[in-house]
């Protein structure tokens, strides 16, 4: 995804974007109205008043004000509800949803359109034919409204609710884990070995790395004629001495000063982790939703339950990255470190392991789902799944005290070796 792109992906996932563009919208809608009657040649068989206009306009304008007010109030109890009950971290996810940006936007575009339809009405700048317009356009946003608060009524049953958000980070994941698919290396090549003589290019702020702009690395490769080496991908915690990158030693010393400068541009670092090149952050998202569900003040086992299942369903896909074929490599002059199974099998079970070692049936799904994604993949990936099978059983052998308990975990975690 080239740079321009993902910038306008971040700012189209932000509220004041939306509402500002369809805000815009509704003021420009108020004020054609008024110029319209110009390329309208015919009369209507209806005089419309200035009078009645205005006072569906003014019912229209404190209507949507109080709407959206109430509708805000209503955000941000979910807001406070999903990060004491699910993770402060899904809340992202929350604050980006399309259905509550898209009727915000509307409620606040609808009042604009009121307000500025009432001003220019009392400027008397609608003739007959203009204030027809204006009474269709203000028919037309009504039914808009009305079909939005509808959504927004069905939408709100669920806003915040702990499935329904855990159903939006598995999404996510699995975007990011299908993403990551389709490009293994970001559309480089694998990273094998960094040269002896490699230097590195060290990061210029202390925080997670969001973001590569891998044409740009490309174009440097170009410029300096020589291979780049990146050392950390996207979700890696850097500071101002990590290497982000290795290059050759000839080419910083043949190339002008703002090209190392380039290099260290093409990374976007920020204080918190982003999902769309990090499959890691979902995993661990969700993982952080099940042993908060694990915990003595919710004590929610079903969720964790719930969450092991989802991870079995993504960690099933990633199974997928050692079974592809010819992949096409976008920029050949770019080695990217490859994305771990031992490091995803750890950030999917570790968590809900520990924190449920006390609990006989969440140590059964555990042992499950390791079973059954141990026998999918290359050794790699089924060497990671039975190293996480083994380490949950220690945890459980630990903690457990029901000897029936034991027996059953030992019966599974065999099947598991076998």
């Amino acid at each position: 995804m080239p740079r321009w792109r993902w910038i306008l992906t971040q700012l189209a996932r932000r509220l004041w974007v939306r509402a500002t563009l369809i805000g815009l919208m509704g003021v420009a809608a108020a004020i054609l109205a008024a110029v319209a009657e110009r390329f309208i040649p015919w009369d209507f068989p209806t005089n419309i008043g200035s009078d009645a206009v205005s006072s569906i306009l003014s019912i229209l304008a404190a209507s949507m004000l109080t709407v959206t007010t109430f509708s805000l109030s209503i955000m941000t109890a979910a807001y406070g509800t999903a990060a004491s009950t699910v993770t402060p971290r899904a809340t992202r996810l929350l604050i980006e949803d399309r259905v509550a940006q898209n009727v915000l936007s509307t409620f606040i575009g609808s009042f604009l359109f009121s307000v500025v339809g009432i001003v220019v009405l009392s400027t008397g700048a609608y003739g007959d034919r203009g204030r027809f317009v204006l009474f269709v356009v203000t028919v037309a946003v009504i039914i808009l409204i009305v079909l939005s608060l509808l959504r927004w009524i069905d939408h709100l049953t669920r806003l915040g609710q702990v499935g329904e958000t855990t159903e939006r980070v598995e999404q996510v994941a699995r975007q990011a884990i299908e993403a990551r698919l389709e490009e293994p290396y970001l559309g480089g090549r694998v990273l094998d070995e960094v040269p002896h003589d490699a230097v590195p290019v060290v990061a210029q702020a202390i925080g997670y790395v969001q973001y590569i702009d891998m044409a740009a690395l490309s174009h440097c490769c170009e410029q300096l004629d020589a291979d780049i080496f990146v050392n950390a991908i996207p979700g890696t915690f850097v500071y101002p001495d990590t290497p982000i990158a290795w290059i050759a030693p000839h080419a910083l010393q043949e190339s002008g000063s703002d090209l190392p400068e380039a290099l260290q541009r093409a990374f976007t670092i920020g204080n918190e982790r982003r999902f769309d090149q990090d499959p890691r952050f979902g995993l661990v998202v969700l993982s952080e939703i099940g042993s908060r569900a694990l915990s003595a003040a919710i004590n929610d086992p079903g969720t964790a339950i719930d969450v092991i299942g989802r991870m079995t369903r993504l960690m099933n896909l990633w199974a997928g990255s050692s079974q592809q074929g010819d992949i096409e490599v976008a920029h050949p002059r770019v080695h990217v470190q490859d994305l771990s199974s031992e490091d995803m099998f750890e950030d999917a079970f570790m968590g809900m392991a520990r924190d449920g070692a006390g609990l006989i049936e969440i140590q059964l799904h555990i042992q499950k789902s390791l079973r059954a994604l141990s026998r999918l993949g290359d050794a790699e990936y089924r060497a990671a799944a039975l190293r996480q099978a083994g380490l949950a059983r220690d945890r459980a052998e630990a903690v457990l005290v029901a000897e029936a308990d034991k027996a059953r975990l030992h019966a599974i975690t065999d099947a598991v070796k076998g």
